[in-house]
């Protein structure tokens, strides 16, 4: 196991990061994009992203795009490269505010949250369509944990977390259980070739309706290069 510094919330950052990794000429066969905020006050990042937009999505969108040469080098025919994006179900009750991604006309933590972890799935269903049409030995999946017992909820309000540190040995999975399905879709033999699923409990199933709506995943991946400022070549791609 060797550690590289990754603040998903810069993206400078991210940029030093890749560097690093690249300069080591090591395959990537699995990514998995799994950091994250939840319910944090009104606040943002380095680079002046509302911080649930700007780590839990913008920071992933950033870092996979950058790997992506390096996953399309890794990946076989027999044997794919995989990228694991973990979202949530909160992602049911999202809505994606495209003239105000950032939050900015009225914030609302559960709101920004709920927007952030759409956009990933709205984003993994895009990205293995451009995978998919480009010929690539990458796959792409979302994963739902489930309700872990870790610390990202520190920002809820008192209450809950009362009613939590009560509950939590009953209705909570722990660390390793939740990190189960995102285990299964970076290793499990059954994902192989499969991309452009939402997997909850080792199990592919639906996500929300508006997840699959493919304006809305080019409007948002469009408007994520820019924000992000790279090159949206999936145009050149289609």
């Amino acid at each position: 196991v060797e550690f590289l510094y990754c603040d998903l919330a810069s993206m400078k950052s991210i940029r030093q990061f890749v560097q690093r990794f690249r300069a080591k000429n090591c395959p990537l066969h699995v990514l998995v994009n799994n950091a994250g905020v939840m319910l944090v006050p009104e606040r943002k990042t380095e680079d002046g992203f509302e911080e649930h937009f700007g780590l839990n999505y913008l920071g992933h969108f950033l870092l996979t795009n950058l790997l992506l040469d390096t996953l399309k080098q890794s990946g076989t025919h027999s044997h794919n490269a995989r990228i694991i994006t973990v979202s949530s179900a909160t992602h049911y009750v999202g809505k994606l505010h495209l003239n105000d991604l950032q939050s900015r006309c009225s914030y609302s933590p559960h709101g920004a949250y709920a927007q952030s972890k759409l956009a990933l799935v709205l984003f993994t269903y895009r990205l293995q369509h451009l995978l998919t049409a480009n010929g690539s030995h990458v796959t792409a999946n979302v994963v739902d944990p489930g309700v872990v017992n870790t610390d990202l909820y520190k920002h809820v309000f008192w209450v809950i977390k009362v009613i939590k540190w009560m509950t939590a040995w009953l209705f909570f999975k722990t660390p390793e259980e939740g990190a189960s399905t995102s285990i299964y879709a970076a290793v499990s033999p059954e994902m192989e070739g499969a991309g452009g699923c939402y997997l909850y409990n080792e199990k592919r199933t639906k996500s929300a309706d508006v997840a699959y709506d493919e304006d809305l995943q080019r409007r948002l991946w469009t408007e994520s290069c820019k924000m992000v400022r790279i090159s949206d070549e999936s145009n050149r791609v289609l």
